[in-house]
Protein backbone atom coordinates (compact mmCIF):
# COMPACT_ATOMS: atom_id res chain seq x y z
CA UNK A 1 0.00 0.00 0.00
CA UNK A 2 1.04 3.57 -0.57
CA UNK A 3 -0.43 6.17 1.71
CA UNK A 4 -1.18 9.74 0.74
CA UNK A 5 1.58 12.14 1.67
CA UNK A 6 -0.56 15.00 2.66
CA UNK A 7 -1.07 16.94 5.81
CA UNK A 8 -4.75 15.59 6.49
CA UNK A 9 -6.41 15.39 9.93
CA UNK A 10 -5.23 12.12 12.01
CA UNK A 11 -8.09 10.52 11.88
CA UNK A 12 -8.31 10.06 8.44
CA UNK A 13 -6.67 7.18 6.40
CA UNK A 14 -6.30 7.28 2.48
CA UNK A 15 -4.25 4.84 0.51
CA UNK A 16 -3.60 3.40 -2.85
CA UNK A 17 -3.39 -0.47 -2.62
CA UNK A 18 -0.18 -2.44 -5.15
CA UNK A 19 0.15 -5.01 -7.30
CA UNK A 20 1.86 -6.79 -4.90
CA UNK A 21 1.60 -9.69 -2.90
CA UNK A 22 -1.76 -11.32 -3.56
CA UNK A 23 -3.95 -14.34 -4.48
CA UNK A 24 -4.54 -14.08 -8.13
CA UNK A 25 -2.10 -15.13 -10.56
CA UNK A 26 -0.83 -14.88 -14.37
CA UNK A 27 -1.67 -11.53 -16.04
CA UNK A 28 -3.48 -10.24 -12.63
CA UNK A 29 -0.99 -11.34 -10.75
CA UNK A 30 -1.06 -10.64 -7.28
CA UNK A 31 -3.55 -8.22 -5.96
CA UNK A 32 -5.88 -7.52 -8.40
CA UNK A 33 -9.44 -6.25 -6.55
CA UNK A 34 -11.80 -5.39 -9.96
CA UNK A 35 -14.46 -8.34 -9.95
CA UNK A 36 -15.01 -7.33 -14.09
CA UNK A 37 -11.67 -7.89 -15.65
CA UNK A 38 -11.37 -11.38 -16.39
CA UNK A 39 -10.11 -12.64 -12.88
CA UNK A 40 -10.89 -15.98 -11.07
CA UNK A 41 -13.60 -14.61 -8.74
CA UNK A 42 -11.90 -16.93 -5.69
CA UNK A 43 -8.88 -14.66 -6.06
CA UNK A 44 -10.75 -11.51 -6.38
CA UNK A 45 -12.68 -12.35 -3.51
CA UNK A 46 -9.46 -13.15 -1.35
CA UNK A 47 -7.76 -10.28 -2.34
CA UNK A 48 -10.95 -7.92 -1.02
CA UNK A 49 -11.07 -9.97 2.29
CA UNK A 50 -7.36 -9.45 2.67
CA UNK A 51 -7.93 -5.52 2.34
CA UNK A 52 -10.67 -5.55 4.13
CA UNK A 53 -8.85 -7.16 6.91
CA UNK A 54 -5.70 -5.03 6.97
CA UNK A 55 -8.14 -1.71 7.61
CA UNK A 56 -8.94 -1.36 11.33
CA UNK A 57 -12.53 -1.33 11.03
CA UNK A 58 -15.70 -3.87 10.82
CA UNK A 59 -17.18 -1.41 8.31
CA UNK A 60 -17.40 -3.00 4.89
CA UNK A 61 -15.80 -1.10 1.92
CA UNK A 62 -18.01 0.44 -0.13
CA UNK A 63 -17.47 -0.04 -4.02
CA UNK A 64 -18.51 1.34 -7.27
CA UNK A 65 -19.63 0.26 -10.76
CA UNK A 66 -17.87 2.70 -12.32
CA UNK A 67 -18.75 4.18 -15.59
CA UNK A 68 -16.08 6.60 -17.13
CA UNK A 69 -18.98 9.20 -15.70
CA UNK A 70 -19.03 12.72 -13.68
CA UNK A 71 -21.57 11.13 -10.93
CA UNK A 72 -21.02 11.05 -7.73
CA UNK A 73 -22.85 9.27 -4.61
CA UNK A 74 -23.45 8.88 -1.07
CA UNK A 75 -21.74 5.93 0.67
CA UNK A 76 -23.95 2.98 1.22
CA UNK A 77 -23.12 -0.44 2.72
CA UNK A 78 -24.64 -2.56 0.63
CA UNK A 79 -23.82 -6.10 -2.18
CA UNK A 80 -25.06 -3.76 -4.95
CA UNK A 81 -22.72 -1.40 -5.80
CA UNK A 82 -23.87 2.15 -7.05
CA UNK A 83 -23.08 3.12 -10.39
CA UNK A 84 -20.81 6.11 -10.14
CA UNK A 85 -17.12 7.27 -10.48
CA UNK A 86 -16.89 9.06 -6.69
CA UNK A 87 -18.50 8.32 -3.59
CA UNK A 88 -18.17 10.56 0.16
CA UNK A 89 -19.12 9.61 3.11
CA UNK A 90 -20.36 11.62 6.71
CA UNK A 91 -19.97 7.78 8.30
CA UNK A 92 -17.04 7.51 10.86
CA UNK A 93 -15.34 3.93 10.14
CA UNK A 94 -16.63 3.33 6.34
CA UNK A 95 -14.28 3.08 3.66
CA UNK A 96 -14.61 4.54 -0.17
CA UNK A 97 -13.26 2.86 -2.65
CA UNK A 98 -12.89 3.76 -6.38
CA UNK A 99 -10.52 1.33 -8.98
CA UNK A 100 -7.98 2.19 -11.25
CA UNK A 101 -5.00 1.20 -13.38
CA UNK A 102 -4.12 4.23 -15.04
CA UNK A 103 -6.87 6.36 -14.21
CA UNK A 104 -6.76 9.28 -11.84
CA UNK A 105 -7.55 8.48 -8.07
CA UNK A 106 -8.51 11.78 -6.39
CA UNK A 107 -8.37 11.68 -2.25
CA UNK A 108 -10.32 14.33 -0.65
CA UNK A 109 -10.91 15.62 3.16
CA UNK A 110 -12.53 18.34 5.10
CA UNK A 111 -9.63 19.63 7.30
CA UNK A 112 -12.11 19.15 9.96
CA UNK A 113 -11.87 15.14 9.24
CA UNK A 114 -15.19 14.68 9.34
CA UNK A 115 -16.24 14.16 5.59
CA UNK A 116 -14.25 12.51 2.77
CA UNK A 117 -14.43 11.24 -0.85
CA UNK A 118 -12.44 9.60 -3.76
CA UNK A 119 -12.92 10.04 -6.76
CA UNK A 120 -12.47 8.21 -10.14
CA UNK A 121 -10.76 10.54 -12.82
CA UNK A 122 -10.35 9.11 -16.40
CA UNK A 123 -10.69 11.93 -18.87
CA UNK A 124 -13.53 11.71 -19.58
CA UNK A 125 -15.04 11.60 -16.31
CA UNK A 126 -12.29 14.68 -15.55
CA UNK A 127 -13.10 16.70 -18.48
CA UNK A 128 -17.49 16.17 -17.85
CA UNK A 129 -16.71 17.51 -13.75
CA UNK A 130 -15.91 14.69 -11.82
CA UNK A 131 -13.86 16.29 -9.65
CA UNK A 132 -15.98 19.85 -9.22
CA UNK A 133 -18.76 17.54 -8.31
CA UNK A 134 -17.17 16.33 -5.77
CA UNK A 135 -15.46 18.83 -4.39
CA UNK A 136 -19.31 20.28 -4.12
CA UNK A 137 -20.48 17.82 -2.04
CA UNK A 138 -18.32 19.47 0.75
CA UNK A 139 -19.67 22.72 2.56
CA UNK A 140 -16.68 24.51 1.93
CA UNK A 141 -15.21 23.13 -1.17
CA UNK A 142 -12.13 26.03 -1.26
CA UNK A 143 -11.10 24.59 2.16
CA UNK A 144 -10.35 20.59 0.80
CA UNK A 145 -6.95 18.87 1.11
CA UNK A 146 -6.63 16.82 -1.89
CA UNK A 147 -4.17 14.07 -3.16
CA UNK A 148 -3.67 13.09 -6.50
CA UNK A 149 -3.03 9.59 -6.34
CA UNK A 150 -0.62 7.08 -8.58
CA UNK A 151 -1.91 7.82 -12.70
CA UNK A 152 -0.59 6.76 -16.02
CA UNK A 153 2.48 10.09 -16.48
CA UNK A 154 1.97 12.47 -19.09
CA UNK A 155 5.12 10.72 -21.34
CA UNK A 156 2.94 7.48 -22.04
CA UNK A 157 -0.60 9.04 -22.33
CA UNK A 158 -0.53 9.53 -25.84
CA UNK A 159 -4.49 10.79 -27.06
CA UNK A 160 -6.19 12.17 -30.15
CA UNK A 161 -6.77 16.04 -30.61
CA UNK A 162 -10.75 14.97 -29.58
CA UNK A 163 -9.31 14.86 -26.60
CA UNK A 164 -7.57 18.14 -26.55
CA UNK A 165 -10.59 20.01 -27.96
CA UNK A 166 -12.73 18.50 -25.39
CA UNK A 167 -10.88 20.17 -22.04
CA UNK A 168 -9.75 23.59 -24.37
CA UNK A 169 -13.10 23.53 -24.98
CA UNK A 170 -13.84 24.00 -21.25
CA UNK A 171 -10.63 26.40 -20.52
CA UNK A 172 -8.45 27.78 -22.37
CA UNK A 173 -5.74 27.10 -19.78
CA UNK A 174 -6.24 23.21 -20.27
CA UNK A 175 -4.13 23.26 -23.63
CA UNK A 176 -0.56 23.92 -21.36
CA UNK A 177 -1.69 20.18 -20.26
CA UNK A 178 -1.26 18.80 -23.92
CA UNK A 179 2.10 18.13 -25.46
CA UNK A 180 2.66 17.88 -29.64
CA UNK A 181 3.83 14.80 -30.85
CA UNK A 182 5.14 13.88 -34.06
CA UNK A 183 2.54 12.15 -35.29
CA UNK A 184 -0.97 14.72 -36.98
CA UNK A 185 -3.41 15.04 -34.67
CA UNK A 186 -1.68 13.09 -31.56
CA UNK A 187 -0.93 14.26 -28.24
CA UNK A 188 0.67 13.98 -24.89
CA UNK A 189 -1.81 14.38 -22.17
CA UNK A 190 -1.01 15.38 -18.50
CA UNK A 191 -3.26 14.12 -16.47
CA UNK A 192 -2.47 15.61 -13.01
CA UNK A 193 -2.04 18.94 -14.51
CA UNK A 194 -5.48 18.94 -16.00
CA UNK A 195 -6.82 17.79 -12.14
CA UNK A 196 -5.16 20.74 -10.67
CA UNK A 197 -6.09 23.26 -12.92
CA UNK A 198 -9.74 22.32 -12.30
CA UNK A 199 -9.10 22.16 -8.65
CA UNK A 200 -7.62 25.45 -8.87
CA UNK A 201 -11.05 27.05 -10.87
CA UNK A 202 -12.15 26.14 -7.13
CA UNK A 203 -10.48 28.11 -5.34
CA UNK A 204 -8.91 24.40 -3.52
CA UNK A 205 -5.06 25.28 -3.25
CA UNK A 206 -3.92 22.09 -0.53
CA UNK A 207 -3.37 20.24 -4.12
CA UNK A 208 -0.92 17.04 -2.92
CA UNK A 209 0.43 14.40 -4.69
CA UNK A 210 0.91 13.87 -8.68
CA UNK A 211 4.63 11.93 -8.66
CA UNK A 212 3.42 8.93 -9.60
CA UNK A 213 3.59 6.77 -12.92
CA UNK A 214 1.26 3.41 -13.12
CA UNK A 215 2.89 2.57 -16.57
CA UNK A 216 6.43 3.20 -15.83
CA UNK A 217 6.38 1.98 -11.97
CA UNK A 218 5.26 -1.87 -12.37
CA UNK A 219 4.08 -1.71 -9.15
CA UNK A 220 0.89 -0.70 -10.31
CA UNK A 221 -1.69 -2.34 -13.04
CA UNK A 222 -1.32 -0.34 -16.19
CA UNK A 223 -4.05 -0.98 -18.52
CA UNK A 224 -2.05 1.32 -21.35
CA UNK A 225 1.33 -1.30 -20.42
CA UNK A 226 -0.77 -4.50 -20.19
CA UNK A 227 -4.31 -4.24 -22.19
CA UNK A 228 -5.97 -6.94 -19.99
CA UNK A 229 -5.04 -6.59 -15.93
CA UNK A 230 -6.18 -5.94 -13.10
CA UNK A 231 -7.12 -2.70 -10.75
CA UNK A 232 -5.51 -1.54 -7.71
CA UNK A 233 -8.00 0.18 -4.84
CA UNK A 234 -7.92 3.87 -3.77
CA UNK A 235 -9.70 3.84 -0.50
CA UNK A 236 -10.18 6.49 2.19
CA UNK A 237 -12.36 6.96 5.31
CA UNK A 238 -12.16 9.05 8.87
CA UNK A 239 -12.43 7.30 12.77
Amino acid sequence: MIYANWPAPSNVTAFITTRERGASRGIFSAFNLGDHVGDEPSAVHENRSMLQDSLGTSRSVCWLKQVHSNFIVAAEESDNPQEADAIYTYQKELPVAVMTADCLPVFFASKSGDQVAVAHAGWRGLCAGVLENTANCFAEPSELLVWLGPAIGQKYFEVGDDVRSAFVAKDLDADQAFLSVDRSNKYLADLYLLAKLRLQQLGISAIYGGDFCTYSDTRFYSYRREGQTGRMASVIFFS
